[in-house]
């Protein structure tokens, strides 16, 4: 896959295209279980959650930087990532709006390719983080 990113235009502060998803729901989790493998009772088992204390299901953590991921990929290309590291703070619930979005923190040049270095974040509706990273591209 071709450089989508210029590193000359490039600058520090830049802001990466922000992704929204509205709703999240069940089935989200549950279509990522049936893909990852994941299948701890936690994400989809209403039942299972009310004897462990916990109001509702929620989402599994790499779901959530799944999505996180998807912000990524869309600004510097799926071939481009060298690095991403996230970390997680709070859970996704059933209903939560999540918004996906970062900005460039610096650029770099090693052994010859052109690196763009940032940071990475989900946030839901009232504001909170829920995922933070950050990621290092290669531009042309």
């Amino acid at each position: 896959m071709g450089l989508k990113l210029n590193y000359e235009t490039t600058k520090v502060g830049d802001a990466l295209p922000t992704i929204t998803i509205e709703n999240v729901a069940r089935p989200d989790f549950v279509r990522y279980a049936g893909a990852s493998g994941d299948f701890v009772p936690l994400h989809y088992d209403q039942t299972f959650v009310e004897a462990a204390g916990i109001p509702t299901v929620f989402a599994q953590g790499m779901w959530t930087a799944g999505c996180l991921g998807r912000c990524l990929t869309d600004y510097a290309g799926p071939g481009n990532v060298r690095r991403y590291r996230v970390r997680f703070s709070r859970q996704v619930w059933p209903g939560d709006t999540l918004t996906c979005r970062g900005k460039v923190t610096g650029k770099s040049i090693k052994d010859g390719d052109k690196l763009v270095e940032g940071e990475v974040e989900v946030i839901n509706q009232k504001g909170e983080a829920t995922v933070k990273g950050n990621f290092v591209v290669l531009a042309g």
